[in-house]
């Protein structure tokens, strides 16, 4: 086709919001790279185009010089304007199969270490889409301040008083300083605020953890069934995955280290075990410990939830008992605030506090600085400690309204596991309904469950089986929306 008869058939919107010149600009370079306008092709000029297309000359000419900048076409006074002769024949297959609907492949296949990331999370379950009743770990919005976080966030912006400059890798001093406070009352945690590296959520946690302590072969003890999230960082580091089955008291120290006793890392969750429910007796905290100390191996302690317990003080950290220096305390905001925020912290060995650091400095830098300065003034406020009391009454109402209208409708068909510490409620499935038959039709009712399989690792045997049953979410949900919940709960697996 000629280049004229071409040009003549670019579509312009004349109603868009899209500039013309800057439609014409794209259409023209879109022509250049499928290969309907040949390297070297002369162009009308800037006016007849414009007379070609009824638009200005002005219009023609801000689109030849974007082209021209970019390298598209070449010209001189006197010349005319041609397709730059630079431009190799393969650009326009290779512009073709960029615009075509239908991606084209790798140019060669990812990595064995990118497959490994691209395939990680492929079985962790994310929450999306409108909030349904039990959905799982999820905090209260309900009653959080945002009222009061905005006018926070609002004086900082007012005052200018964050550096909006690049931020130590460690995170913001006074939030570190405060949450060094905040754990050392609360959770009996021993640390200085050196020790607190904030990160971008506990995710970020474990995957920094596993790539910096462990090398591809070596042994983590994970628990099954556990939190999927973190068998995703791990396997990435190229670990070997060992299951550990979870009982009454918590993860089976003595299992594991008959079974892996080469292991270098342990990952447990002490204080609320996810998705049992289970607390770790101080008897296996203490054998955790001592396994760890004579392996030299570390502990990653995952306290993501610790601050709910309904029948009694928050129990001490893992963290707060170990004396040769191998527990890492890893915690988040997300369960307390909102899961939006995107904040968590480590807490670190003095020694390991730096490299972990600047090992950060190569994934993201820092964590956004605006968000850790509004949560500091959150904390140093009395905010926080206020929003903490609020919610644990709240959600100790919700757990009881929970547990009243599950003993009232569903007896018989669902057993309650330990109920006294977190978000969410571990059920057993006891009416003789298959597992997977049971989520189905609870999905089919519009109900949120999780079954408990779900939470098994995938290369465990079967001393990880666990018997049938559901997890159910109770805080983000009003004692009446718990109450239909059961309802319809009823009428699905009933």
């Amino acid at each position: 086709m000629h280049v004229h008869d071409i040009l003549a058939a670019i579509p312009l919107a004349r109603a868009s919001a899209t500039p013309l010149f800057r439609q014409l600009y794209l259409q023209l370079k879109e022509a250049i790279l499928a290969g309907g306008i040949a390297p070297s092709a002369r162009l009308p000029a800037t006016r007849e185009l414009g007379r070609l297309l009824g638009v200005s000359r002005q219009t023609v000419l801000a689109a030849y010089e974007q082209l021209m900048a970019e390298g598209y076409l070449e010209g001189a006074v006197g010349k005319g304007t041609f397709v730059s002769a630079s431009l190799p024949a393969a650009a326009a297959a290779r512009g073709k199969a960029s615009t075509d609907e239908t991606a084209p492949p790798l140019v060669r296949p990812l990595s064995t270490r990118g497959e490994a990331m691209a395939a990680a999370m492929a079985r962790v379950r994310h929450h999306d889409g409108p909030l349904r009743t039990f959905r799982i770990s999820m905090p209260g919005l309900d009653l959080f301040p945002f009222e009061v976080w905005r006018k926070l966030e609002a004086r900082h912006w007012r005052r200018r008083q964050v550096p909006l400059g690049y931020g130590g890798p460690a995170g913001h001093a006074p939030l570190r300083e405060l949450l060094c406070a905040y754990l050392k009352a609360s959770r009996g945690v021993h640390c200085v605020p050196g020790q607190i590296v904030i990160t971008t959520g506990s995710q970020q946690a474990l995957y920094l953890l596993a790539q910096l302590l462990l090398a591809p072969g070596e042994g983590v003890w994970l628990e099954s069934p556990g939190y999927q999230g973190a068998l995703a960082p791990f396997a990435v580091a190229g670990a070997r995955i060992c299951p550990v089955p979870v009982d009454a008291e918590g993860m089976n120290v003595a299992y594991a280290a008959k079974h892996y006793p080469d292991a270098r890392l342990a990952f447990a969750t002490p204080s609320h075990q996810l998705p049992l429910g289970v607390t770790m007796s101080l008897a296996r905290r203490l054998e955790l410990l001592r396994w760890a100390q004579a392996r030299r191996a570390w502990i990653v302690e995952d306290d993501y939830d610790s601050e709910y317990r309904y029948t009694g003080p928050p129990l001490a950290s893992l963290q707060s008992l170990d004396r040769s220096g191998c527990v890492i305390y890893v915690g988040t905001l997300s369960k307390v605030l909102f899961p939006g925020l995107r904040l968590g912290y480590i807490v670190a060995p003095p020694a390991l506090a730096e490299p972990l650091a600047r090992a950060k400095a190569v994934v993201d830098r820092h964590s956004p600085i605006v968000p850790q300065a509004v949560l500091a003034d959150f904390i140093q406020e009395g905010h926080f400690a206020r929003h903490i009391r609020r919610t644990r009454d709240a959600y100790g109402e919700r757990r009881i309204a929970m547990l009243e209208a599950i003993q009232a409708r569903m007896q018989g068909a669902l057993a309650c596991g330990p109920s006294d510490a977190g978000l969410d409620l571990c059920v057993g499935v006891t009416n003789g309904l298959r597992e997977a038959e049971a989520a189905a039709r609870a999905e089919e009712e519009g109900v949120d469950v999780r079954p408990l399989s779900y939470y098994t690792n995938p290369s465990a045997g079967p001393d990880c089986a666990v018997p049938p049953g559901l997890l159910l979410g109770f805080s983000a949900f009003t004692p009446a929306q718990i109450r239909a919940g059961i309802q319809q709960l009823e009428k699905a697996i009933c």
